[in-house]
């Protein structure tokens, strides 16, 4: 058993303008208390041509990490229009929510996001120029793709021989690095 598990995330402010903020509550229990803070990050795919347009909305770090279950919401600003190519602003992309300890990334929330014309007739017939403020997005917040990762947690916590451990996600640093105390979440019952 992982010593933490997500047992929830709600996509909050969905279907949403594509400049509004990103929000998701996350909940997660933790069965051992952990040395150092988890790392949540959430990622945006520009291009499924080629990821150096991906973004890092934002990180951030929460802990300390004791016993108990937990909840909060993270908020990230959303994607810079102008690091994405204007030919990947509208349609079918993938945001990505990933938890890390120590650098081993062990979990990842995987979702389909569409960006379309708030309006049949721009849809329909879309302007030579892409109007940001016109694109509704919206996440298919009811299919996630979850992969979770095996890791070490702590130097006592074990892994069997036969797992292989993955290399943390490669790619852009992020702008900022936000820390959550433990004392902003919510501990649930």
């Amino acid at each position: 058993m992982s010593a933490v598990n997500v047992t929830n995330v709600t996509v909050l402010d969905n279907p949403a303008p594509f400049q509004n903020p990103f929000q998701f509550e996350i909940s997660y229990e933790c069965h051992q208390s952990l040395v150092d803070d988890l790392e949540w990050k959430l990622i945006y795919v520009g291009s499924a041509e080629d990821e150096k347009y991906d973004q890092i909305l934002e990180s951030v770090l929460v802990g300390p990490v004791n016993v108990g279950n937990y909840r909060f919401v993270f908020q990230a600003d959303p994607p810079d229009a102008s690091k994405i190519p204007e030919e990947d602003i509208l349609g079918v992309t993938v945001l990505l929510l990933t938890c890390s300890y120590q650098g081993q990334e062990f979990v990842r929330v995987g979702y389909y996001v569409n960006n379309d014309y708030d309006e049949e007739k721009l849809r329909e017939e879309p302007p030579a120029q892409v109007l940001l403020d016109r694109i509704q997005r919206n996440i298919l917040a009811d299919k996630p793709r979850v992969t979770k990762f095996p890791i070490i947690f702590d130097a006592d916590t074990k892994l069997e021989e036969n797992l292989v451990v993955p290399a943390p996600i490669e790619g852009p640093e992020p702008t900022g690095t936000t820390h959550v105390d433990e004392s902003s979440l919510i501990e649930v019952s």
